[in-house]
């Protein structure tokens, strides 16, 4: 016997979020927006009820199942210990980068800044357009151009005054790229950051203006 219903987590062929209904003509119902319908169904009606929640239930299916929408794959996918290992990495390396940030501008001498090219091992622009955002939230590099032709993300440096600083800032972006293709990615796009980095562009930086 078939199962009228399945849900995503149960099937790694669907979209994230979503579950799978009927028999013998399958639909694919998309549970983000079933729950948006339902929300903007109970506000029109002004009052939180079970039966305004469960009324909208209904109509919400009914009116994806009638108004099917194309099945398109971001190339998301959800995995939690993934997830888990990007925020434990972030959270740290903001305390500890803020830090170093803080004692350069307090107690050190000043920092020659440098722009590097980073180049990625992951094409698709979710997974570029995430990295870049997970860069840019450490302190003492921010991503100031991401050239989707060639994967390369362009990163302003606080600290350069020596090649190793500059080879530390693009081992970190990799690392980061890696982490979060591991929470998010799929998993052709897992295997490629599980190879070696491609060789940088700009091999010593260039100074920043």
């Amino acid at each position: 016997m078939k199962r009228i219903l399945r849900l995503s987590f149960r099937n790694a062929d669907l979209p994230p979020l979503s579950a799978e209904f009927g028999t013998r003509r399958r639909r694919v119902l998309d549970l983000p927006l079933i729950a948006w319908l339902t929300l903007i169904w109970v506000l029109l009606w002004s009052t939180l009820t079970w039966a305004n929640v469960i009324t909208g239930l209904v109509v919400s299916v009914a009116v994806c199942l009638a108004f099917p929408l194309p099945r398109v794959d971001l190339g998301l996918r959800l995995h939690p210990w993934g997830i888990l290992r990007l925020v434990s990495y972030l959270l740290h390396d903001m305390y500890t980068s803020g830090v170093k940030v803080t004692r350069q501008i307090f107690f050190g001498l000043p920092h020659r800044a440098a722009v590097i090219g980073v180049p990625l091992r992951c094409r698709s622009d979710l997974m570029l357009a995430a990295t870049a955002v997970a860069v840019s939230n450490v302190p003492g590099g921010s991503i100031i151009e991401v050239r989707r032709a060639t994967a390369t993300v362009f990163l302003h440096v606080l600290d350069a005054d020596r090649p190793e600083e500059l080879e530390a800032a693009r081992r970190q972006v990799w690392r980061i790229e890696e982490l979060t293709v591991r929470a998010f990615g799929t998993p052709d796009e897992i295997a490629r950051v599980a190879e070696p980095p491609p060789p940088p562009q700009l091999a010593a930086g260039r100074p920043a203006p």
